[in-house]
């Protein structure tokens, strides 16, 4: 994504603004047909998918929820360098979601505003973003290129800023409105119905069903999912570790008064705690519950800026390692090696449709979900810096190229040499783009053949 599109500096099916007879500006019969052709097709596929995924529609919800939130990614790393030019009055003729056919656009001003049928990315076309570029004598004043260094640099940049400023605002939502999870509570989730009759069978899934020493003391005190436990034998407890340091003060076989708040009133329970072989503390039977604690307005976005800074790492990581990983993508246990830790935005979207299947609350899901947009978010922006043409740090290495090297020839006195003939880079630009699409390619097809599904 970049304020010309990777595909150049125009989408060749978008049509030219020219004015002829208005032809440019609206949209005769046989385009309105084609459009809605096009749009009937999207709804009948929409409609296809639902009927025969009818078992799975939390999982198409996900699936969803994950295109949309691309969708608005695409269009802030868009609107970045759309405003940002329009700022700096710079001629903006076209402001596109997606590529190949136009499905819909309208014009407003000097700018055509539209969507196109392959929701893979969008473009915004500024005049003169190059030498290559033929630009009417009238609008040069207004093109890119006529405008100073540091213009140039805001607009190449403003598409990952905006990435950047969506992810921290997602990460801050995280932590502010839905909060972080914390299992050390004194809130129970669950009561055991039996004390199991070895370590090994307490830490399985299913503790019971081979063999027991009878139900819980828990159970037998009359415990019940939702009560928060406030004392154990007159100590309080206000978190999972208090609760275990109480308990192994007190000896097996003995009843103890546990305190525990349940529907606003305090109830006090008599437990006669057990012996599971093979574990030091006495066992009561409960299992703590996941609470989500919500931080601070400054406090999250401290969190926000941690968690940035962990992604962007992990992202780095991930594409140091992806050499090593692509042997690996198409292998039966892909999950388990480096190739499992790389993905497409088909794989992405993927774990979004299990996440929302998933038998979750509802803030672990919101929370996963946010957590992988903004992951992609500061995955892209950064991705997109990288001093490779097309991308826009491609453009952002040559614009500040040929500015080092204006100074250098004004220290020396001599004329600034002008831009840089960017003809010359063509090649390079067209193998780095073939090796983006290959790659892109290869992630896409092995999440199709060969997905990493959560596992939740």
């Amino acid at each position: 994504m970049g304020p010309t599109g990777p595909t150049g500096p125009a989408d060749p099916a978008a049509p030219e603004p020219n004015g002829h007879n208005g032809q440019s500006r609206g949209s005769g019969p046989r385009t309105g047909r084609s459009q809605l052709g096009t749009w009937l097709l999207v709804g009948v596929v929409i409609v296809a998918l639902i009927l025969l995924e009818h078992d799975h529609l939390a999982f198409l919800l996900g699936v969803l929820i994950f295109v949309v939130a691309l969708l608005i990614s695409v269009m802030l790393h868009e609107l970045g360098h759309f405003l940002t030019a329009k700022r700096f009055h710079m001629r903006v003729t076209q402001f596109f979601i997606g590529f190949g056919k136009t499905l819909w656009s309208t014009f407003r001003g000097e700018t055509e505003y539209g969507v196109k049928a392959v929701w893979l990315g969008g473009f915004v076309k500024i005049s003169g973003m190059t030498s290559m570029e033929d630009v009417d004598v009238a609008d040069e004043p207004r093109s890119f290129r006529a405008k100073p260094g540091w213009q140039r640099i805001i607009v190449l940049s403003a598409g990952s800023f905006m990435h950047f400023v969506f992810a921290l605002l997602l990460l801050f939502v995280v932590a502010f409105a839905i909060g972080q999870a914390n299992s050390n509570s004194n809130l129970v989730s669950s009561i055991a119905p039996c004390v199991p009759d070895s370590v090994q069978a307490l830490d399985s899934s299913n503790p019971c069903t081979s063999g027991n020493l009878g139900k819980s003391p828990a159970e037998l005190a009359g415990m019940r999912a939702g009560d928060r436990i406030v004392s154990v034998a007159g100590r309080p407890v206000a978190s999972w570790n208090q609760l275990r340091a109480a308990l192994a003060r007190e000896p097996v076989g003995k009843t103890i008064p546990v305190v525990v708040r349940r529907g606003g009133h305090s109830v006090t329970l008599q437990v006669k705690l057990a012996k599971v072989p093979g574990r030091a503390v006495p066992y009561l039977g409960v299992e703590p519950a996941v609470v989500y604690q919500r931080s601070g307005f400054l406090s999250s976005w401290g969190y926000s800026g941690d968690q940035f800074a962990g992604i962007l790492t992990s992202s780095a990581s991930a594409v140091g390692k992806l050499p090593s990983a692509l042997p690996d993508l198409f292998s039966k246990n892909r999950s388990s090696t480096a190739a499992g830790q790389v993905s497409s935005v088909v794989g992405v979207g993927e774990v979004t449709g299990d996440v929302v299947q998933a038998a979750l609350p509802w803030q672990a899901k919101v929370s996963v979900v946010l957590l992988l947009v903004a992951s992609l978010n500061i995955f892209v922006g950064a991705f997109n810096l990288l001093p490779l043409l097309p991308l826009d740090g491609g453009h952002l290495a040559v614009v500040i190229f040929e500015r080092l090297r204006a100074w250098f020839n004004r220290l020396r006195g001599r004329p600034d040499p002008g831009l840089v003939d960017i003809q010359r880079l063509v090649p390079v630009s067209l193998v780095v783009f073939a090796v983006l699409v290959g790659l892109s390619t290869l992630l896409i097809a092995a999440d199709i053949f060969n997905p990493v599904h959560l596992q939740i």
